[in-house]
């Protein structure tokens, strides 16, 4: 009989073993990797392009054409392109980041080639309609309108632009900027970015011979185009300082802060994730311990550090009340600090440790976690050795490497702090 008296013994993460895909590439340049495994009759397709270079005069143009692919073609309305892949059970998605944009399929093997000529389709005849672009330009500055009155976005938007200004990545839209969107500049955005030479195709499910057959005959005669830039210019770190929004009839204060910083290319990366994990990077963190559960300013805070192509960022977000914003900030600014100066206690590092690697091991549920971890990699350019590098940090890194780690990159002085509310 079990004896629910007991917890279960406690069993230390040894190692984890990632799927591999195998790659081919086509005659016209596009990159094809794929993984075969599970016994469902499912794939998922995910066509990623890298992003044109950013234009500062047409600024929107990537997530305009990323979002509006599927809105018509030559042959197909938006609502044919939505009827047709509901009617075969598959799920079409459009996804837009700083560095690529991305179209996603879910579909069964024996609905592969009816929704594939969909997706060809939209990745070769795509037309902007004029209605369905104006469309997307009022529902865009409502949707903006309303933002822009949460303390939050402005925050957010204030400052990724105050680390990143001039470049994509500090890219904040204004009603004007969707107003200036044009249905000629999208087509000739299309037609240099949306090519299988700019094209990597990421496949995961039951990929057998038929799946790649069929996928090979249908995108063997893509086409390219003409050539364009997809070059991300050098990021320069800029000096801290502080930039207050006042809301006089703010309740709370929108809190971010932090710097630009190193990408996962670096070596310290992952013990730079480690050291975040401590300051804010769960729900058991020194700032949720402090700042929620000891002091009650906020109901959540947290940190984290994004690894981008050109930089990385590492910054801390909350909100808290408006009478005590001030407080918040000390008691932030007096963590980072006792990272600078104490070592971490090895039970608090051993809790964080098996919390790292457990949610390593988690993510890991099907395949296509499998492929999403191998993304992460292939797109930072760097190799699987990156997993048995993070892990075996995660496992052996010490109290006085972590200090090092706080006192090299975490200066308070030096982090642009934006403060949006009343302070």
């Amino acid at each position: 009989m079990l004896n629910r008296t007991l917890a279960p013994k406690f069993h230390a993460i040894e190692e984890f073993t990632l799927i591999r895909p195998q790659e081919i590439q086509l005659d016209n340049g596009c990159k094809i990797f794929y993984f075969n495994s599970g016994e469902q009759e499912l794939v998922r397709l995910e066509w990623i392009f890298n992003n044109l270079n950013f234009i500062t005069s047409r600024p929107l143009s990537n997530i305009a054409v990323n979002t509006l692919l599927a809105e018509g073609t030559t042959s197909r309305t938006a609502a044919q392109i939505a009827s047709e892949i509901d009617f075969y059970g598959a799920f079409l998605q459009v996804e837009y980041g700083a560095d690529h944009s991305q179209v996603t399929l879910y579909t069964l093997n024996k609905h592969l080639k009816a929704t594939l000529a969909v997706i060809k389709d939209i990745l070769i005849n795509a037309t902007f309609p004029e209605k369905e672009l104006q469309t997307y330009i009022r529902n865009q500055q409502q949707k903006l309108q309303v933002s822009l009155q949460k303390n939050d976005v402005v925050g957010r938007r204030t400052f990724n632009k105050a680390l990143y200004e001039g470049t994509i990545y500090g890219f904040a839209p204004e009603a004007e900027d969707y107003a200036q969107l044009k249905q000629d500049d999208l087509l000739l955005h299309y037609e240099q970015q949306y090519q299988p030479a700019n094209c990597t195709l990421v496949i995961a499910g039951k990929v057998d011979e038929n799946v790649m057959e069929t996928i090979s005959d249908f995108f063997s005669d893509w086409q390219n185009r003409i050539t364009a830039d997809f070059t991300r210019p050098d990021v320069n770190k800029i000096a801290g300082k502080l930039i207050y929004i006042e809301k006089p009839n703010a309740l709370q204060s929108a809190v971010r802060l932090g710097t630009s910083t190193i990408n996962s290319k670096h070596p310290d990366f992952p013990g730079l994730q480690v050291l975040n994990t401590v300051l804010g990077g769960y729900f058991g963190s020194r700032l949720m311990a402090n700042i929620r559960e000891d002091k009650g300013y906020t109901y959540g805070i947290g940190s984290a550090i994004v690894s981008m192509k050109k930089t990385g960022t590492f910054f801390i977000a909350t909100e808290v009340g408006a009478e005590v914003c001030r407080e918040a900030i000390q008691e932030i600014e007096k963590e980072i600090n006792l990272l600078k100066t104490v070592l971490i206690p090895e039970e608090e590092l051993s809790l964080v440790r098996n919390y790292m690697l457990g949610s390593l091991l988690g993510s890991l549920e099907n395949v296509f976690s499998h492929a999403d971890k191998f993304k992460n990699l292939y797109f930072s350019n760097v190799d699987y050795s990156y997993y048995d590098r993070y892990a075996e940090t995660v496992k052996n890194i010490t109290s006085e490497e972590l200090k090092a780690l706080a006192n090299q990159y975490f200066d308070f002085d030096g982090f642009v702090k934006v403060i949006v509310g009343k302070y």
